[in-house]
């Protein structure tokens, strides 16, 4: 059973690295040899969890900077797709500053709501089992966040959508979007359109936070200098010790 435990902990950290089975299971004995029971079921739990902390923190800090959003080509939030013909068709009338002006707001308002992201991800992480981590370490290298995903999108929506709601409105997006879609509606012959604005840009910055999340989830796994606590280096350095 310890051969086992330690097997998955040095597959968790070496499974995306060149090494081959004999350098894995050389670095497990080793372990197993020269460490005994240095890291337990709790602190391999508690180590995933503060590895998914660190992450949030770190993807919410990036997400919450100026432009965090708005130039960031992996998460910048566009004008909502099921619209597209709404931009495509005030731009062809000249408005296509106030289309950029709108985009640009939205992805601040994206922006001002990371700031409040973290708690929430948090209070979702610590309900996390110890058979849980023992499931995700077996798992891929985002599966810490495809858990978080998995078991907390649903609750997160609703306590991430005021937040949004509030910031689209500091940052001046949801009268801006108001204004285009009302002008649009104005134009002659087109079908009138009134998307859900808060729905949307709820989804996207919370699409955007998790992307961010699983490159530092993959990140601590791979690169011990992101290890940034004594915990985190326990649970995921036990394969350096051969």
């Amino acid at each position: 059973m310890k051969k086992l435990i330690y097997t998955s902990l040095v597959a968790l950290v070496l499974g995306a690295s060149a090494c081959t089975v004999t350098d894995i299971q050389r670095t497990v004995d080793g372990v197993i040899a020269g460490t005994g029971g240095a890291v337990t079921r709790e602190e391999v739990a508690s180590g995933l969890k503060q590895a998914l902390e660190v992450g949030i923190t770190k993807g919410s800090n990036q997400a919450s900077q100026t432009d965090g959003y708005y130039k960031n080509s992996l998460i910048r939030i566009p004008f909502p797709p099921d619209v597209k013909k709404v931009e495509n068709t005030l731009r062809q009338v000249g408005l296509g500053n106030e289309v950029d002006r709108f985009v640009m707001t939205l992805n601040r308002g994206a922006e001002d709501a990371a700031k409040s992201a973290v708690p929430i991800f948090v209070t979702a992480i610590k309900q996390m089992t110890i058979a849980d981590a023992w499931g995700i370490l077996k798992g891929d290298k985002d599966a810490a966040t495809q858990y978080l995903m998995r078991t907390t999108s649903t609750q997160l929506q609703s306590a991430f959508m005021p937040v949004i709601q509030r910031s689209l409105e500091k940052t001046n997006a949801t009268r801006y979007y108001t204004d285009l879609v009302t002008r649009y509606n104005q134009i002659p012959l087109v079908q009138k359109v009134n998307p859900n604005l808060d729905e949307y840009a709820t989804q996207k910055a919370m699409d955007g936070l998790f992307l961010l999340i699983a490159q530092e989830e993959a990140n601590i796994r791979e690169n011990p200098i992101a290890r940034t606590t004594e915990l985190l280096r326990r649970v995921f350095s036990n394969q350096n010790q051969s």
